[in-house]
């Protein structure tokens, strides 16, 4: 077992953003790549035990001061492996101050056959903040025909705004858990889901959804679900799909449109993301 922990803070000195505390504990390392062209300040998180096992901790924050800009993201998919019992639990805390914009976009999650994993993320924003975080969770490696049939998930998701929970979320799913998953009213038999919010100063987030519901309807395909709504000034998308490959494009594809037209960035993610 390990408790690994990474803690990055940025802060914003003369219009430019810089990284002003960084502490790793092992298994994680923080790597700061180069960013593209007119991006924001990039930090990539490497889990260097090639993924967690029962009773591994991660303690992860992540840190802007006001007026600070950055793009957090994974080195790799997560690898979460079977339990005997014990559970990984990795908890998240995301805080970004007035005027600041964080993207939270790691790659996606798999859970093994009788993986079981406690994950709970806290975002923190100031009045005038932008944020654009989520995640993707794969049942089972399926790839090999493998599915998540039995094990433990909880999921949990808060947003804060001022001080003030506008937000949140959780997901439990225990013991046999294959029937949920193939249940029409539950996952209708999904092989991954994902969660993304976006939080933009200024912009009605009702003003947002039709036209991030038009992307999705753009890259809609067989086996591929999605869900836009506005909630509390956030935009909340959600996705189901029969191929992780297929469900990993449409939530690409919403995040480059909502860096383009909302944030000003370059409609792109992260060279990460593509190797």
């Amino acid at each position: 077992m390990t408790e690994g922990a990474a803690e990055i803070r940025f802060a914003e000195h003369g219009g430019i953003t810089r990284l002003v505390h960084l502490y790793q504990r092992d298994p994680l390392r923080v790597l700061f790549p180069i960013p593209a062209e007119n991006d924001s300040p990039l930090a990539v998180i490497v889990t260097t035990s090639g993924g967690l096992v029962a009773g591994d901790r991660l303690d992860i924050g992540v840190g802007l001061a006001p007026g600070a800009a950055a793009h957090v993201t994974a080195s790799a998919a997560e690898k979460i492996y079977r339990s005997t019992g014990l559970t990984t639990t990795i908890s998240q805390s995301l805080s970004v101050g007035d005027g600041a914009v964080l993207e939270f976009l790691p790659q996606e999650t798999i859970l093994f056959d009788g993986a079981r994993l406690r994950r709970e993320t806290r975002v923190d924003l100031a009045a005038g903040s932008a944020f654009l975080g989520g995640d993707i969770v794969v049942f089972g490696r399926r790839a090999r025909g493998e599915i998540f049939a039995s094990g433990f998930l909880h999921e949990v998701w808060e947003v804060h705004r001022d001080g003030e929970l506008v937000w949140g979320d959780a997901l439990h799913l225990a013991d046999e858990i294959g029937p949920m998953i193939d249940h029409p009213a539950c996952f209708a038999g999904a092989a991954a889901f994902a969660t993304m919010i976006f939080s933009l100063p200024g912009m009605g987030a009702g003003d947002l959804v039709e036209p991030a519901r038009a992307v999705q309807s753009a890259a809609a395909t067989i086996g591929l679900r999605a869900g836009v709504t506005a909630v509390a000034g956030l935009v909340v998308t959600r996705w189901l799909a029969a191929a992780p490959a297929v469900l990993r494009h449409a939530f690409a594809d919403l995040a480059c449109h909502f860096r383009s037209t909302a944030l000003g960035l370059p409609p792109r993610l992260p060279r990460i993301w593509h190797v």
